[in-house]
């Protein structure tokens, strides 16, 4: 197979049905592209099979190569990665798109709107090249997606080559096999819910977490629930205030992110801001946020684990905390101190997640009392919210 690359030479590269993963890098800067391929093909599982400067050429270049992850700019002249977006997935409507940007406001609601529009999860690029070239964090965050959303995507080819359509799992019952990317294989064992009406609602998300959390409280808001809710998903600073304003404008909820000695009331979302862990703490007859800078847990901050301890220790049994798609395991220590105070902890199902890997680090952990598909999480929390003790 050939391609071509920045220079419009064709060149041969590795044959698809190698077990690497085959990456399409698309930046207008020379200087970036060469970085993040230097990058990604640093490690072996990974290789850069395109390098272009705008999203016209990577339109282009993938209806004659075959490629699993493209890692998209926003910004690039001919045609911007917004416009490239609905074009590379009509053409391969399984490939997985990683939106690259640098942490401005623009940025962030353009990427915000790109995951709405099928991009499968972003990085926050560096704002310099010397920057990016320094980049550990970035190298890592960068890395790690590519390989869990491309071995996702190697899982879910032949069935969508065959146009076969997956079935939806059942209520309750043991997830399918997991993808690649999520825990070891392993049965679910269900456990039964806490016996209190909860009082707080805490959920958790990563990868593909946006989208869930824009269903999922459309969902609760129709349904009427009375509950204060508090968000943490794996989100930058920008990207965080952008997710506030959008689930206020697209689910019904007022929501806002988080700040120190925030009030929590009941029918409020309080999102944690990028790079603070958000916890819950009682004052005197209040629960307040507390913001804190501690040290990353599990590569995150804001992570799941803290704010899910904290509820636990705030709120006692009368906790409801939902895992939503994500790459990891984060959530699921954090809803075992849940449980074992009394608490509820429900997570979304293998089929509906962008990346089971948190829900299924906690359903494997026999920690959930509920497993279900995304479109039917809003009608079970409804519904335990509003039962009797």
């Amino acid at each position: 197979m050939s391609i071509t690359g920045d220079n419009g030479a064709a060149r041969q590269t590795a044959d698809s049905t190698s077990d690497k993963i085959n990456v399409m890098v698309v930046d207008d800067s020379a200087v970036v592209r060469g970085l993040i391929v230097r990058m990604l093909e640093s490690d072996p599982a990974l290789h850069v099979v395109a390098s272009v400067g705008n999203g016209q050429l990577a339109v282009s270049n993938l209806q004659r190569t075959d490629v699993d992850v493209v890692v998209l700019d926003i910004e690039m002249p001919v045609m911007d990665g917004l416009t490239a977006l609905p074009k590379l997935l009509q053409i391969d409507p399984s490939i997985k798109v990683i939106m690259a940007s640098t942490l401005t406001l623009r940025n962030a609601e353009i990427s915000i709107r790109a995951l709405q529009a099928g991009a499968a999860d972003y990085v926050p690029k560096p704002s310099s090249a010397r920057d990016l070239s320094a980049g550990d964090e970035f190298k890592r965050d960068l890395t790690d997606k590519v390989k869990t959303l491309g071995n996702i995507r190697r899982h879910q080819r032949p069935a969508a080559r065959a146009g076969l359509q997956r079935p939806a799992p059942a209520p309750m019952a043991r997830p399918a096999t997991p993808k690649p990317s999520a825990m070891p294989h392993g049965p679910v064992t269900l456990r039964q819910p806490g016996r209190s009406k909860p009082d707080i609602l805490a959920i958790g998300s990563s990868t593909g977490g946006p989208q869930a959390l824009f269903a999922l409280l459309k969902d609760l808001h129709a349904g009427q629930l009375k509950l204060p809710i508090v968000i943490t998903q794996h989100m930058p600073p920008t990207f965080t205030t952008i997710l506030a304003d959008h689930i206020n404008r697209m689910t019904g909820w007022p929501c806002k992110e988080a700040q120190e000695g925030d009030v929590i009331t009941a029918g409020q979302i309080f999102l944690a801001p990028g790079d603070f862990h958000m916890l819950v703490e009682t004052k005197g007859v209040q629960k307040v946020i507390r913001l804190n800078k501690e040290a990353p847990e599990n590569f995150c901050r804001p992570a799941v684990d803290p704010m899910f301890r904290s509820v636990s220790k705030a709120y006692g049994d009368r906790v409801l905390a939902v895992i939503l798609t994500g790459m990891g395991s984060d959530g699921a220590r954090g809803g075992k101190v849940v449980v074992d105070s009394g608490g509820t902890v429900v997570a979304q199902d293998e089929g509906s997640s962008v990346v089971w890997g948190m829900p299924g680090a906690a359903a494997m952990s026999g920690i959930c009392s509920a497993v279900l598909p995304l479109r039917e999480l809003g009608s079970y929390i409804t519904k335990f919210a509003s039962r009797g003790l």
